[in-house]
């Protein structure tokens, strides 16, 4: 069973990320004076350059699993670790550790995996490692959100940019109540989201699985 989109306001012809529509609507401003101007190859550039602001920008609408006790991606990616971690930096307890990467071609656009009210929403300066290699997650800038689920379980979700990612966009703040697949943020132009459940979760994923925002399931949390 699927539910609808949360958040969607409604079927959109051009779904696009708010935080991404001044950067296309400016690259396509800069086009369209070139091309008045009769500078037809850089008007064609910058033509390119809104394309793919376009096209990164995208937030496409979802259907997220209905059934009780799923916990699905927060970001469109590869799935790059699976593994139980000891008490850390964002684990409060030993905790199944779930990391999914994007890269530039992925949609940027991250969801709530699990219904649940925010407890907690940090911010850590940090380097910019690539986001696939392991040690981002603990090295790079990040974004915690902690989130207690129905039951008083917790779960963790941390944006984590990368290489060439500067902009950690989170919408939500603590005491906001929210429901699975719901939009929460994004992180500009290759990034990670490590996910922390709790230790006896199921996992439905393994190393090198794509998984997309609120429809792919990530693990069962009993």
């Amino acid at each position: 069973m699927t539910g609808s989109d949360p958040g969607s306001g409604g079927n959109r012809a051009f779904p696009v990320a708010p935080e991404g529509l001044w950067l296309i609507a400016a690259s396509a401003f800069v086009a369209v004076y070139l091309a008045v101007l009769g500078l037809s190859m850089v008007a064609l550039f910058f033509l390119g350059i809104t394309l793919f602001l376009g096209f990164f920008f995208r937030d496409p609408q979802r259907e997220i699993p209905g059934e009780e006790g799923l916990a699905v991606s927060p970001a469109d990616g590869k799935v790059v670790e699976v593994r139980t971690v000891p008490k850390s930096e964002f684990a409060p307890e030993e905790m199944l550790k779930i990391s999914v990467f994007m890269s530039v071609f992925n949609v940027h656009v991250n969801r709530i995996p699990t219904d649940g009210t925010v407890t907690d929403v940090s911010y850590y300066p940090g380097k910019y490692f690539s986001a696939n290699l392991n040690k981002a997650s603990s090295h790079n800038e990040r974004n915690a959100v902690s989130l207690e689920m129905i039951g008083g379980r917790r779960l963790i979700v941390v944006q984590v940019a990368g290489l060439i990612a500067r902009r950690i966009v989170c919408k939500i703040r603590q005491g906001d109540r929210l429901r699975r697949g719901e939009r929460f943020g994004m992180i500009c132009f290759g990034s990670r989201l490590d996910v922390y459940l709790p230790p006896d979760t199921q996992p439905a994923v393994s190393v090198g699985d794509k998984v997309w925002a609120g429809t792919s399931v990530l693990g069962h949390v009993p």
